[in-house]
């Protein structure tokens, strides 16, 4: 029998790498389907805030939070901006600075571990991704998660409910615990099975021979 190969993935809603990360794994894992060693793959995130001490209500985009609350050079940080941009326009992704919210993602974590309580954790993760980074909407916010679970045909008012009673911290909490226990300081941060980490965006030639690798390996060991 093939044994299903297990990927615990770090990651957060405000993270540019992440979502780039995300969809170059993806192309990496559509590739790995269509080989003759493909396995069976079994996905599941985890929540990890990269800037938790940003304020719920901050008003500004990546460049005035960067320049104004973590005092870094203004044209460092516009390279940076520029270069990720370039990235994400490589891997079909549009990204628009000027209009992006910078956001305390602590609620967004949240929805998406509602999301997963229903089976729905991979598609709510999507839409809140692309909703922040491509539509310009902010997933900081619980009546902007709301809009966004009722596009996945989710209980509006339900969502409101359960962020506003911060129903799934917990499971939150738990997540960046798990990360801090294993030493996890940047994200995207890959587990595999249990065994093996990588950390960063990387190529999807990269994650296409990570999944070869362990796929054979776990052949081996199913010898």
């Amino acid at each position: 029998m093939t044994q299903t190969i297990k990927i615990d993935i770090w990651s957060d809603i405000a993270c540019p790498w992440c979502y780039i990360g995300k969809r170059k794994f993806e192309t990496a894992l559509g590739e790995f389907e269509k080989t003759d060693t493909a396995a069976p793959v079994e996905l599941e995130y985890h929540s990890f805030e990269l800037h938790p001490d940003t304020p719920i209500d901050f008003v500004g985009n990546e460049y005035d939070f960067l320049t104004r609350n973590k005092g870094m050079p203004g044209d460092q940080i516009a390279s940076r901006l520029v270069q990720a941009a370039g990235i994400a326009a490589a891997a079909g992704l549009v990204y628009d600075y000027d209009n992006l919210p910078h956001i305390n993602s602590i609620k967004a974590h949240q929805f998406v571990h509602y999301a997963k309580a229903r089976g729905m954790q991979v598609v709510a993760l999507n839409r809140v991704l692309k909703g922040y980074f491509q539509e310009g909407r902010h997933p900081g916010h619980i009546e902007d998660l709301a809009d966004l679970g009722a596009d996945l045909g989710l209980d509006r008012d339900d969502v409101i409910r359960s962020l506003e009673a911060d129903e799934y911290l917990d499971a939150v909490r738990a997540d960046l615990q798990r990360a801090e226990d294993l030493g996890i300081h940047g994200v995207p941060y890959f587990v595999i099975n249990d065994k093996y980490a990588v950390s960063g965006a990387h190529e999807a030639s990269s994650f296409l021979n990570m999944l070869q690798q362990v796929a054979a390996e776990n052949t081996e060991v199913g010898k």
